[in-house]
């Protein structure tokens, strides 16, 4: 199996998260979308030195993960393009900020402002931390953290729910068609991009890879088949009655719509300013 094949069954896998029987995929959209960009937002306003309560902001990906059924491996791999761009912001802080803010010792951690001259170095052993370290480990937590809660939202939610919700808070409905067409196309040009790789392989199945000097030709072929497709697409979407706007099924508010989200606003402050 080809790259292009393991993409499209990792997209086949997360359409049927979206569609799975599951209370947490039947909340209302609007909620799961708004608590994901509040979510987002208090965790990127933390102090770069408030590494303890970035920790306990923890506690909503993991509920996602072991309440909603899903697999961190799974959600790892499939953020595996995104993680190590999030990972690696502040990789070089360390280098900046030397300023020594605490020493961890065998015997517990001592401020930097406590001399070590009563300690017996020779007892155990002295790691300074650095506000450079603590920072980096923060802003690769935040960044954890946001990519995690994204892949919550998109796990338990369809892209129909999302642009749904998207057009309840008024977002422009050129902005809406367009994020959603970009996504049902994802799969129509891998699969042009598949049955082209499969192509050239029959016809050179003694061949690793693709010749350097077939990539133009076949990349041309890829975008020129894919409008095609497009527009085969579009002709059909008019003939059902397109008209620049999506009829999406409006969702019947429940109790568990408000109280879901409103618990977790009352923790995330509660956190963040506690």
């Amino acid at each position: 199996m080809n790259s292009i094949e393991k993409n499209l069954n990792e997209l086949n896998k997360l359409e049927t998260l979206q569609q799975r029987s599951h209370w947490m995929n039947e909340l209302h959209p609007l909620g799961k979308l708004f608590l994901s960009v509040l979510y987002i937002f208090i965790v990127v306003s933390f102090d770069k030195y408030d590494l303890v309560s970035l920790i306990m902001m923890s506690i909503y990906p993991i509920f996602g993960f072991i309440v909603g059924e899903l697999s961190l491996k799974d959600g790892l791999y499939r953020m595996r393009l995104i993680l190590p761009l999030v990972l690696f912001v502040g990789i070089l802080n360390p280098f900046f900020d030397k300023n020594v803010l605490f020493y961890i010792t065998s015997n517990g951690v001592i401020p930097s402002d406590l001399s070590l001259s009563g300690y017996s170095l020779a007892t155990f052993t002295v790691i300074p931390v650095t506000g450079g370290v603590l920072s980096m480990i923060t802003l690769m937590l935040k960044g954890f953290y946001a990519v995690l809660s994204a892949y919550i939202l998109i796990a338990t939610t369809s892209i129909d729910d999302i642009c749904y919700a998207l057009n309840l808070i008024h977002v422009p409905k050129t902005i809406v068609i367009v994020i959603m067409l970009i996504y049902r196309y994802f799969g129509v040009m891998a699969m042009e991009a598949d049955r082209i790789v499969t192509a050239y392989r029959l016809r050179a199945p003694s061949q690793k890879g693709i010749h350097y000097k077939a990539w133009g030709t076949l990349v041309g072929q890829w975008l020129l088949r894919s409008m095609d497709k497009a527009g085969i697409v579009y002709e059909s979407m008019l003939l059902r009655g397109f008209k620049g706007d999506f009829r999406i099924k409006k969702k019947k508010l429940k109790l568990s719509d408000f109280v879901y989200p409103a618990l977790w606003i009352v923790i995330f402050l509660f956190i963040r300013w506690k």
